[in-house]
């Protein structure tokens, strides 16, 4: 499942009044991933904007978005990581870390990490040991997919809402797409359009 094109992302209505079960956490809608000329920009970035843009009226306060940091000092196989892109070398408070003004407004709940998958102790306290944790924003074969996977190995239900989420580029985000899916019941891809449709109007 790839989800619908950008065109009929942007023609797509929006459910008024519904309201799905779980948690969404908003993955690093960041400036850094969203800058065109950011070594990291994330091609798509607008389309899973719009897509998040779609969900947040859903989900009221049970909302969280993530942020990405890089570590002070990096360890282990970070250390070639950083090698490879020490631009990225820049304190948490760094503009590039920033999430996009359409988002730092709306930013209630923040979890910043140092790590790919954001399923820390804290976002698994809202979710709830009997929870659902929905996912949207990029990128979708990154930090996506590991925090997908780590909160599916500890039993929790995991949406991956396809439209709502962008890759490195299309190719990726498709692959991995297809790869979530294979968890099934544990991970679920889905759209907006049907997400919202299970809580009815």
């Amino acid at each position: 499942m790839t989800g619908p094109a950008p065109s009929e992302r942007e023609s797509a209505p929006t459910q008024a009044g519904a309201a799905p079960a779980g948690l969404l956490a908003v993955i690093d809608m960041q400036r850094v991933f969203a800058d065109p000329a950011s070594p990291w920009a994330t091609p798509r970035f607008a389309d899973a904007a719009a897509g998040v843009r779609r969900l947040l009226p859903a989900f009221g306060d049970r909302v969280t978005f993530t942020r990405f940091l890089a570590p002070e000092r990096p360890t282990g196989a970070w250390r070639a990581y950083y090698a490879r892109w020490p631009f990225a070398l820049q304190p948490p408070d760094a503009e590039l870390w920033q999430l996009t003004d359409e988002f730092a407004g709306l930013a209630d709940h923040v979890v910043a990490t140092t790590t790919f998958g954001k399923w820390t102790p804290e976002l698994a306290a809202r979710v709830g040991p009997e929870g659902r944790l929905v996912l949207a924003g990029v990128s979708t074969d990154c930090c996506v997919l590991s925090t997908a996977l780590a909160a599916a190995d500890t039993g929790t239900e995991v949406l991956v809402v396809a439209d709502a989420c962008a890759g490195a580029d299309d190719d990726s985000h498709i692959k991995t797409l297809h790869v979530l899916d294979l968890y099934r019941p544990l991970v679920r891809v889905t759209t907006i359009d049907d997400l919202l449709a299970e809580a009815g109007p």
